[in-house]
């Protein structure tokens, strides 16, 4: 091994100067100096520094953003598709939400938005002053929320209902006997009693695709990139970069549940 010191003799400054090169620490010990510069970690040494330190576990997390959302459905059918979800049913829909200068929201989902959102905005009888005065409306993907308190895992019987140590909460249909109890305690409307298995179904952000480094087909789908993915637990993630930057809601707040699904430029009326 070449060594970093220019010179086996050197003064005191050069010593410390030299040091300074080399991105050496120096110690003084019984009045010799010590350096780290030959030194190395073990090889199970991690980037945190701290040897035989194992990765911090992966936290998954979600985050839709309503400002660029363009209710196109992709995400919809890429869902369907993925993950052969029957007709009549959706593990994500997207809901457009219209205002109108006499204060009325009108929400609209026609087939979940599968196939988009027509152009013009719904008629309204409105007073004459009103008539010109723009409506105003934006849209807002839905899907399952992945608490952190969730009620459906606390009232499923037979334990079929869980989450997985990256904190996706699932459906395990082996043992799932079709009750419908967390469909009616999810407060989102987020499950629905799957008509071909008879068994409790919900959006599970493609965990057969996560566990495989690969996005969920949502995510994948949209070409507006409104729908963000990612492990929360990594601070160098871009979904840790959106949330250090932005100011994120959740959906009912007031309930407690801390849904890992997160929303960008919600309005108040959708909170």
């Amino acid at each position: 091994m070449t060594s970093p010191w220019k010179s086996s003799e050197i003064t005191r400054r050069e010593f410390f100067e030299q040091c300074a090169e080399t991105g050496a620490q120096t110690f003084v010990f019984g009045g010799i100096f010590l350096t780290t510069a030959n030194l190395r970690l073990p090889q199970e040494a991690t980037k945190s520094g701290a040897a035989g330190k194992e990765p911090a576990q992966a936290i998954y997390g979600f985050v839709v953003d309503t400002t660029t959302c363009i209710g196109c459905g992709s995400c919809v059918r890429a869902c369907k598709a993925e993950n052969e979800v029957p007709d009549g049913f959706n593990r994500t829909w997207v809901e457009q939400y219209t205002f109108f200068p006499n204060g009325e929201v009108i929400v609209n989902s026609p087939l979940g938005g599968e196939d988009g959102f027509p152009d013009n905005l719904p008629e309204r009888n409105l007073p004459r002053e009103l008539e010109q005065l723009p409506a105003r409306g934006f849209f807002v993907p839905k899907l399952c929320n992945h608490c952190t308190d969730t009620p459906c895992i606390q009232v499923c019987p037979v334990g079929a209902s869980f989450v997985t140590k990256e904190g996706v909460v699932l459906v395990d249909k082996d043992h799932c006997v079709g009750c419908g109890y967390c469909v009616q305690a999810c407060p989102f409307g987020s499950r629905f009693l799957n008509p071909d298995t008879g068994t409790a179904d919900k959006c599970t952000w493609c965990y057969h695709r996560i566990t495989k480094g690969l996005m969920p087909a949502c995510v994948q789908a949209c070409p507006a990139k409104a729908r963000i993915f990612g492990n929360v637990s990594d601070p160098h993630s871009e979904i840790s970069r959106i949330l250090a930057t932005n100011r994120v809601q959740v959906l009912k707040s007031y309930l407690g549940t801390r849904p890992r699904t997160r929303y960008i430029g919600l309005d108040s009326e959708v909170i």
